[in-house]
């Protein structure tokens, strides 16, 4: 055991001081200076002398204005060890260490704001000289450009400062051309300095010799689509398009190369990077038709790539060939994904391809049959179409024959002029467009029934249907509207491409069905480029989230008398309460299926919209789950699938179907035995899913569940066939079950060391864990945990998706049983691996408002919104300070920080809540009324932050300028489903 050397602090001397400080210095010592006994009244003289005071503030900012700073040395190993007396050798000679050699060893400089420039700049150009591929290096070199332009004053010391950055960066990029952050970095430095236009063109020059990078084109079309003054929906998609095409060459290119080596069976990690990277660019390309009113488009592209990437006929075909093939199932009545009776495009070609052959069968049976010589005659089908032709001409004539009649009554009919028609209606069309409309609450109505229709006006219209409503009197008012509602092949050729890697095609379906709103378990990392745009390009928040916000305002509010703030209700999407759309996820996800056999978590998402579908249909309360039906019919098709069986089970769990879940579950325990090894692989997701639930449905003083999820893991650890529950596990039983898993546990270190990571995996240790919980004690069952968490790096342990949700397990164990104080350490070590997790986010607030002071919660939610700026965090910390009756000045200031910053400030959801809060929080209309004129020049694209304008801020918007926002729609090529004048005449 060692003590501290005690060394005396002499701050003029810097003896013993081995960190970095900053003090004011003047050789004259006049800031040194104290005023003494100064009377408290006499506010002139104490101001003048404190560091608030004007004279001080210049003298700080001057460049010429010196300081001193204690540069701490690297010290040597012997006198890290001098900081230390041993107690053994305290009374040796040797071992003493003069002050004066610590004083030696600490480095005085004295220096000003121009003295450290130009020191920081010779030190970087010799860094840059030694290392000219470290990009870190060069970044650094540009941030402190930034840092030397905020000292500057005048607006051109500030551009020669920003030139000398472009320079700089131009010189690595020159150095490092493959490099994307530096790439980034000089191209957001050509942002602040280039016009629209010719930023538009270095973008263009730089994505030709780059064309395969996602991150560049991601940010590109982010660039192209908050242009406001250039903005247009047409122009957006022709970047989309160009986007694409070229990540789609590029992956074929690799592809390619790829086929071409040693071992092409093998999945390359470049191949799929790229192909995730091109799904998400599709997603983003979705989401923006969507937002921009044109939701047919969205989900007819969305049918169009799964049916081209997953459906595919498999048949050697060039992509030329694939598209002229898919073009004509596009183009037929045949049902598409999605759709009631749809099969897929490869086994729609072969239904086609039976058909024909059928066809041709019977023509030359009937050809063999006539036998003999009968004469000459036309074939068949020349017959045929002679026989159509009189037909057809027979019905023009009777067409032609009704149209003199219907002329003939029409004759009698006064004739009645539009015009005239549209002055009854007050509408003035010499005043042009946008000012007929001279009532607010006619817009109103006009933007209830916009909203109104872009809710049911999803789902693309067939030709067909349109033909047959056209013919109908009731439906020929709506020719024109579902004529625009038909989707062409050519709408959606351009974006079509093929996916080769599984995981890319999984990610497209597991997108599409969150998409839509459909319940998902997680597959995506909170830390993943994925799950950032797909947060930051909402206009809604997903169901999930949303519950969470809603729980934090109710544990924030319960104490209160008159709760506060918001819950964020009005952020709440109408996806889970469309019966058609869960229809559609539902014949979307069972047709997939085939693809994806046997995947529990997309098996989940089925019976889960099968769920919500018949819940919407049918409101009256379920006695067995809505999905028992379906998940019959899907276990009589694959009676080996058992995790369908546990899947099902916990659906009726949650309905309180306790028993039959237990039979279910029972069920697949006992068939696990009898299947093939790859199968029995899955057991552990089966036997952790039985005790949770069991775990789920414990009361107070029942012990029952208890035992029967002790049992249950017992068996999974011992390794022993299961039985269902009979009595209590023996001692026996548990001693052998300890011992199984801490051999299966070794197992799994073994295969997480060579970084194979799956669900299988860390259910056992979930298990093993929960198991350690439950007959030895909360203090096993975490050493279990932070044992798995020892066995992988901190760098794999922030891209898992399966790390994330062992660590969500270990802070709700921690929550049943350790201390406040526990739990909050280990939430605030979760947020730094996993910045962004909702759980974890919302795991801050509910134990920091207990643990902690409302001071030092704020200070930390800050402290990670300025470090690592998101949605999420955003939306989290501004449910605090709403729902504990927070500052206004503070919300506002929160807000402005949060859309400040470059990427949040195309958030739709972050201006949506700052217009609510201004309107009836801080209910100033006026302040509103800014905010979404920012809104929209800031995300131009989504129609419904336009709505909010029509519907939140018609108090302080006149009829003049709602008639004027429309226009401006317009020539947005914004979707716009109603006329004003259909308003008109339900008014009239």
């Amino acid at each position: 055991m060692d003590i501290a050397r005690y060394k005396p602090y002499n701050p003029m001397k810097l003896s013993g001081l081995h960190v970095k400080g900053l003090y004011w210095w003047n050789r004259s010592g006049s800031l040194w200076e104290r005023d003494g006994d100064v009377d408290a009244l006499d506010g002139k003289m104490k101001s003048a002398s404190r560091y608030w005071s004007g004279k001080y503030m210049a003298l700080e900012r001057h460049k010429s204005f010196k300081r001193i700073r204690l540069i701490a040395p690297k010290l040597s190993n012997v006198t890290m060890q001098d900081e230390f007396i041993p107690l053994s050798d305290a009374g040796t000679s040797h071992e003493a260490v003069d002050s004066d050699s610590v004083t030696k060893t600490s480095a005085l400089l004295e220096e000003s704001w121009e003295d450290e420039m130009l020191n920081k700049t010779r030190e970087f150009n010799k860094l840059t000289r030694e290392h000219p591929h470290d990009e870190k290096v060069w970044l650094a070199f540009a941030e402190f450009q930034d840092r030397v332009a905020g000292m500057q004053r005048q607006k051109g010391a500030r551009l020669q400062t920003l030139e000398k950055k472009i320079s700089i960066l131009e010189k690595a990029v020159e150095l490092n051309p493959n490099n994307e952050e530096l790439l980034l970095c000089l191209l957001k430095a050509y942002q602040m300095r280039d016009s629209s236009d010719v930023l538009l063109g270095r973008w263009e020059k730089i994505l030709l010799q780059h064309s395969g990078s996602y991150k560049l084109w991601i940010e590109f079309l982010r660039i192209v689509q908050r242009n406001f003054s250039r903005f247009k929906v047409s122009e957006v998609r022709k970047m989309y398009a160009h986007a694409i095409e070229a990540l789609s060459a590029s992956c074929s290119k690799h592809s390619r190369q790829v086929l071409q080596a040693a071992d092409p069976s093998s999945t390359d990690p470049l191949l799929v990077q790229l192909e995730l990277g091109l799904v998400d660019i599709f997603l983003s390309l979705c989401r923006f038709e969507w937002q921009a009113g044109y939701r047919e488009l969205a989900t007819a592209l969305f049918q169009a790539e799964i049916e081209f990437s997953l459906f595919c006929p498999p048949l050697l075909l060039t992509e030329q060939s694939k598209h002229r093939l898919f073009e004509h199932f596009w183009n037929s009545d045949g049902a598409r994904i999605g759709e009631e009776g749809a099969l897929g495009w490869s086994t729609w070609l072969e239904k086609e391809e039976e058909t024909r052959q059928q066809v041709m069968k019977e023509e030359l049976s009937q050809e063999n049959e006539g036998g003999g010589w009968t004469g000459w005659s036309e074939p068949l089908s020349k017959d045929k179409e002679s026989v159509a032709n009189v037909e057809s001409e027979i019905n023009n004539d009777l067409v032609m024959e009704d149209n003199q009649d219907d002329d003939d009554t029409e004759d009698v009919e006064p004739e009645v002029d539009t015009d005239n028609l549209l002055k009854m209606l007050g509408v003035d069309i010499s005043a042009g467009d946008g000012a007929e409309v001279n009532e607010a609450s006619t817009w109103i109505k006009w933007a209830e029934e916009e909203s109104s229709r872009d809710c049911y006006q999803w789902m693309p219209v067939r030709r067909e249907s349109d033909m047959s409503s056209a013919a109908s009197e009731a439906h020929k008012t709506d020719e024109d509207e579902q004529l625009l509602r038909v989707v062409l092949y050519e709408d959606v050729n351009e974006y079509m491409f093929s996916l080769s890697t599984m995981e890319a095609r999984l990610s497209l379906v597991s997108q599409f069905i969150d998409f839509y709103g459909g319940k998902l378990s997680q597959t995506f990392c909170s830390n993943s480029p994925t799950w950032a745009e797909n947060i930051l390009s909402l206009e809604d928040l997903p169901d999930s989230m949303l519950d969470k916000l809603k729980w934090i305002h109710g544990v924030l509010t319960k104490t209160q008398n008159s709760p506060t703030g918001s819950s964020f209700e009005f952020l709440s999407g109408s996806f889970s309460r469309n019966a058609d759309i869960m229809k559609f996820i539902r014949n979307a996800v069972l047709l997939c299926l085939t693809v994806f056999p046997r995947n529990y978590i997309l098996e989940e998402a089925v019976l889960i919209s099968e769920e919500l579908y018949v819940t919407n249909m049918n409101s009256s309360n379920c006695v067995v789950a809505p999905c028992q039906a379906l998940a019959k019919s899907l276990l009589k098709s694959d009676r080996q699938d058992v995790l369908l069986c546990g899947v099902y089970a916990r659906r009726e769990a949650n309905y309180g179907n306790i028993d039959h879940a237990r039979k279910v579950f029972d069920m697949a325990l006992l068939s696990v035995e009898g299947l093939p090894v790859e199968l029995r692989s899955s057991a552990p997701l089966l036997y952790f899913w039985y005790a949770e639930v069991e775990l789920a449905h414990t009361s107070d003083n029942d012990c029952e569940s208890s035992y029967r999820a002790i049992h249950i893991l017992s068996c999974l650890g011992s390794g022993t066939k299961y039985n269902p529950f009979k009595s209590q596990a023996s001692s026996l039983q548990l001693l052998r079950a300890h011992q199984g898993f801490k051999e299966k546990l070794r197992t799994v270190w073994s295969s997480w060391v060579r970084g194979i990571i799956n669900d299988q995996s860390v259910a056992l240790i979930c298990s093993a864990a929960l198991f350690e919980e439950l007959t030895t004690g909360w203090d096993a069952g975490i050493e279990v945990l932070d044992q798995a968490f020892s066995m992988v790096l901190p760098e794999r342990r922030s891209h898992s998706y399966q790390l994330e949700f062992l660590f969500d397990y270990y802070i709700k164990m921690l929550q049943r049983q350790s201390s406040l104080m526990k739990v909050w350490e280990s939430i605030l070590l979760g947020i730094q691996i996993y910045p962004f997790s909702s759980e974890l986010l919302k795991g801050v607030v509910e134990v920091g408002h207990l643990y902690t002071t409302s001071n030092k919660l704020r200070r930390f939610l800050d402290d990670c919104c300025y470090k690592k700026p998101s949605v999420v965090l955003c939306l989290f910390a501004l449910s605090y300070e709403m729902s504990r009756g927070g500052s206004h000045h503070r919300i506002r200031g929160m807000f402005e920080k949060a859309l400040g910053n470059d990427r949040l400030c195309s958030s739709v959801i972050l201006w949506r809540c700052y217009i609510v809060f201004e309107m009836e929080m801080a209910h100033d209309p006026s302040a509103a009324r800014r905010v979404f004129f920012r809104a929209i020049h800031a995300c131009p694209w989504s129609k419904r932050l336009w709505l909010d304008g029509f519907l939140k801020l018609n108090s302080v918007l006149t009829a003049k300028e709602l008639s004027d926002l429309q226009e401006v729609m317009r020539d947005k090529e914004l979707n716009l489903r109603t006329d004003i004048y259909e308003i008109l005449l339900q008014e009239s």
